[in-house]
């Protein structure tokens, strides 16, 4: 028994020991892990190499791992940054510095991803770091400037309100030439919502880690029937695998000022130009006040915006989540926005990492507090010798011009302020965006990925408008009471199988993708409307289609040197009639990574350098409405009833149709070079592209007589863009203290129509287009063969000897004798030949120092505000009023509005400083990281437009809301 007894305590001290000695063979490593800059990379991944087991480096970019004895090697690895591998040596610190890699990173493609040096389309992705600084809400606007071929127009100054995003020049006459956004896998609609100036506003551009652009078909034919104009991939942060909470904090505090008014005729030059070309009646009209109108409807206004979030791994399941609120005044009084966010990200592993899951959720609530913009022309045209109150409680105490009944003249501009404070105008926007995805590696066949994707975009617009009948606007009409509500759902199935292989035998890696789309879209809208004198009406619209869509993608690498990638997708819409509504958008690339050649390797310049060729096809169906191939009728307005025995009937009356509608078509070729010098501190691109659309979508007039009620979508032509890109980023200085980067790109587009096979008028072979103030159905713009898309049609002026312009005097171009409409000359169009971006980013120890900048070369505005007040008609007028004037007028005499004269067209070329940024890092406590940043967004313009501002999408300079130069103060705290 005694034996027994030893020899079970012997086992258990023997079983003990090997335990103790397992135990003790585990060895702690620690260190610091850096960039090339010598900053610290929070979040890097340290793992055992060949296994899952790891940590994450803390705030300080630290770690601390339990390492086996028989490990060999540890792999450090971090997103966009070369991973390494090191062997364990007999010291237990390894601090690390991971090379920044451009060219090793994966880049999302959609449906899937790639390293960039397998690229062979023309893609171009931007890193959270390097997005535009400054208080941004919108999530385009982080791109000005940044990509070679994407122009970032803001289309106003308004809060919250988005840009005209156009890449690789405009491709569309009347249908969309905006790119496709894609949000984590989820194509999006951004026509918009009802109440929401800017769909893209409603994503917070603080949960945005990358943004990604497919310029060229080769790249973006996957897509379809919706990417003839490009397609912008916005991939949002996500959690970390390992390591512990990471919590975040960013509050920013702005105040935006306006930068310029438009020039008028103060009071005391206005009292003098009336008295010098007026009469006794004009002049007997003349108030005594000194008011500037815009500085009564201009303010101050302050802004700010906090971020929170949070992110990790909770029971092995990584995950980050964020909240966010935005509020902006505008500049223009009562206007302002407000938003709510909130994200969530779960991206766990299972079944040992065959199934990758990633859950995507985002909302959003915005409010909108919308200012009557029409004020802004009111705020030039109005009387400066007139006080902003009358002295009396009418029209809402507000001076206002009347008529000999004493009512409003409904002639005579209304007075601003008024405008502004007699309207309520307020929207709410509710937005969900949703997906889950599986990716699941076979267990039997792991060369084989399947993965779905479930994808849900849900939104709410309603909105208020309301107007007392004390506002000289409705007085007629006795105030007004109007209300709306729409509800836009767009659900998406996504389904691709994934197959990657490597056959080293044969030095070839293969990378096939084959799959289904299917994304349906149901929009849902209705309106009431009611006077004060009874008058009401409600309107109720809902519109669905649905898109499928079969896909496939073959990449394929011989010796890594050789790429070939061809795409093609087999697309549906049911907006097309089903006798054509399917259509197939092909393309093939190839590419030579000459930098994998002797001739590169051995080459004490070159460290890299590839040419890629590439051509492809894609569509855009987005300028089709709902059931535009269908013979449909619409309910009459109320006040187009007819009486049948004393009761009114409402018609119904027939809409234009055309049962032969199909996609604008896009073809694209590409030629490029990418290359890097001195180990990678120099690396750009020369890129050619030819864009080729065919038929052009454009709204062309129905015939008179033929009883329908409206113009009708037509697909009447082709167009061409063609141009040259050109990007250098470069590494000046890098210095254990000193960090400088420095980037540059420019684009050369050349942009014209090349066929129309339905014209307006055939004495001008083309479409008359851009509505201008001044008249009714004036128009400034021309689309026609031969020419750029929107060129403005004009006469051309004659001058004095003096270079003042003759008024009515124009060149008589087909010598007739007498000017005619057959006299006006296609000049100039709005978009630039030549637009560019600067950026440059410095760090010296805890400061940095950023700044970027874009510009515009070769495009043309036409100025409106000139054409309608720079003349004296306003002033010598029978009218009953009198209104502001632009000084020019005096210096021309122009005695009536010379509209189509090319004298109002300028040179709009400009350099704007879209934003500098200096900042201080410091950490005051162990696990905490400040920066505190002070930035100035819209510092300056260099132009010679003689108007507000040169930037204007679609080139007509009428009613513009300024965009205002920000000075902003944020702090972001890390712990």
């Amino acid at each position: 028994m005694k034996k027994i007894f030893t020899k079970k305590v012997f086992t258990l001290w023997f079983l003990s020991l090997c335990l103790f000695g397992t135990i003790t063979a585990q060895t702690i490593i620690s260190g610091k892990i850096t960039d090339d800059k010598n900053e610290t990379l929070p979040g890097a991944s340290v793992v055992i190499t060949g296994t899952t087991n790891g940590t994450a480096t803390d705030i300080d970019g630290k770690y601390s791992l339990e390492v086996p004895k028989n490990a060999t090697s540890i792999t450090f690895s971090f997103a966009g940054y070369e991973s390494l591998t090191l062997p364990i040596g007999t010291s237990n610190i390894m601090d690390v510095q991971l090379k920044t890699s451009q060219l090793n990173e994966v880049v999302v493609i959609g449906y899937g991803s790639i390293r960039k040096k397998d690229l062979t389309g023309s893609v171009t992705s931007i890193e959270s770091k390097d997005f535009l600084k400054g208080p941004i809400v919108s999530p385009e606007q982080l791109l000005s400037g940044k990509v070679a071929g994407v122009q970032i127009t803001a289309a106003t100054g308004a809060p919250g309100a988005g840009g005209r995003i156009r890449i690789r020049g405009t491709s569309s006459i009347n249908g969309s030439s905006d790119p496709l956004i894609v949000v984590d896998g989820i194509p999006l609609d951004i026509t918009g919502v009802g109440g929401s100036s800017n769909a893209l506003n409603l994503i917070n551009p603080n949960d945005i880690e990358s943004l990604t652009v497919l310029k060229d078909a080769s790249a973006t034919a996957i897509y379809g029937s919706r990417a003839a104009s490009g397609v912008i991939i916005i991939t949002t942060k996500k959690g970390t695998g390992v390591g512990g909470l990471q919590f975040s904090f960013g509050s920013t505090l702005s105040l935006a000022q306006k930068t310029a008014t438009i020039p008028v005729l103060n009071g005391d030059d206005f009292r003098a130009a009336v008295k010098t070309y007026g009469d006794a009646k004009q002049v007997s009209l003349l108030g005594t006040a000194n008011t500037n109108w815009q500085n009564e409807i201009y303010r101050n206004a302050f802004n700010h915006d906090e971020n929170f979030s949070v992110l990790g791994n909770v029971s092995g399941v990584p995950f980050r989540a964020s909240v966010g609120y935005t509020n902006q005044q505008g500049l223009l009084l009562n206007d302002g926005y407000g938003r709510t966010t909130g994200s969530l990200s779960l991206t766990p592993r299972l079944f040992d990492n065959h199934l990758k899951v990633e859950f995507n959720g985002k909302v959003s609530n915005t409010k909108n507090h919308f200012s009557d913009q029409g004020a802004i022309f009111s705020a030039v045209s109005f009387d400066p010798t007139q006080s902003v109150l009358s002295g009396n409680t009418k029209y809402g105490g507000y001076y206002e011009w009347l008529d000999q009944a004493g009512n409003p003249n409904t002639l005579a501009p209304k007075n601003p302020v008024g405008l502004l404070n007699q309207k309520v105008d307020n929207s709410n926007v509710n937005r969900l965006i949703g997906n889950v995805q599986l990716d699941y590696k076979l267990h039997f066949f792991p060369d084989l990925h399947a993965v779905m994707n479930l994808g849900l975009d849900h939104a709410t617009g309603t909105g208020t408008v309301v107007t007392p009948a004390t506002s000289a606007g409705s007085f007629f009409a006795k105030g007004s009471n109007s209300n709306y509500d729409q509800v836009y759902d767009s659900k998406l199935f996504t389904f691709y199988l994934n197959y990657v292989k490597e056959l080293k035998d044969l030095d070839s890696r293969f990378d096939i993708t084959a799959g289904y789309d299917y994304q349906d879209y149901i929009n849902t809208s209705k309106s009431f409307n009611q006077s004060g004198n009874g008058d009401s009406s409600s309107t109720y619209y809902k519109g669905q289609f649905t898109t499928i869509g079969f896909y496939g993608r073959f990449n394929y690498a011989f010796k890594d040197k050789y790429l070939l990638t061809a795409t093609v997708r087999d697309d549906g819409s049911s907006k097309l009639n089903p006798n054509g509504r399917w259509v197939v958008f092909p393309s093939i690339a190839l590419a030579w990574k000459m930098g994998e050649e002797d001739f590169i390797k051995n080459s004490n310049v070159f460290s890299d350098m590839k040419l890629r060729v590439g051509y492809g096809s894609a569509g855009n169906q987005a300028g089709i409405d709902f059931y535009s191939y269908l013979p449909r009728y619409t309910l009459s307005d109320p006040t187009a009833t007819y009486i049948f025995d004393t009761t009114r009937y409402r018609t119904f009356r027939p809409e234009g149709y055309n049962s032969n509608l199909t996609w604008e078509k896009t073809s694209t070729y590409n030629v490029a070079l990418d290359f890097a010098l001195k180990n990678n501190r120099i690396s750009g691109t020369v890129e050619y592209y030819l864009k080729q659309t065919s038929n052009l979508l454009t709204v062309v007039p129905v015939p008179a007589g033929s009883n329908l009620i409206n113009q009708i979508i037509s697909n009447v032509g082709n167009m061409e863009n063609q141009g040259v890109e050109f990007t250098l980023n470069t590494k000046p200085v890098i210095t254990k203290d000193f960090y400088w980067d420095l980037g540059f790109n420019i684009t050369y587009n050349k942009n014209k129509i090349t066929k129309l096979t339905i014209v307006e008028d055939p004495k001008f072979i083309g479409f008359q287009t851009g509505g201008i103030y001044g008249g009714v159905g004036n128009n400034i713009q021309i689309n026609s063969v031969g020419y750029p898309v929107n060129s403005f049609f004009t006469y051309q002026q004659q001058y004095d000897e003096k270079g003042v312009p003759i008024e009515a005097k124009y060149a008589d171009q087909n010598g007739d004798g007498k000017i005619t409409i057959d006299d006006r000359v296609r000049y100039k169009s709005p978009d630039p030949t030549v637009f560019y971006g600067i950026n440059s980013s410095m760090t010296y120890k805890a400061f940095s120092l950023s700044f970027s900048m874009h510009g515009n070369a070769g495009n043309y505005v036409y100025n409106n505000v000139k054409s309608e007040l720079g003349t004296l008609r306003v002033i010598a007028n029978e009218l009953g009023y009198l209104a502001n004037v632009h000084p020019d007028a005096v210096r021309t005499g122009f005695k009536t509005n010379q509209y189509f004269s090319d004298y109002y067209i300028e040179d709009g070329s400009f350099v704007r400083m879209d934003n500098i940024t200096l900042g201080y890092q410091l950490k005051p406590i162990d696990k905490l990281k400040l920066r505190f940043t002070a930035m100035v967004q819209n510092v300056f313009v260099i132009t010679k437009y003689s108007g507000l501002d040169p930037e204007i999408a679609g080139g007509i300079d009428s009613n513009i809301y300024p965009r205002p130069r920000i000075f902003s103060l944020g702090v972001n705290a890390t712990f």
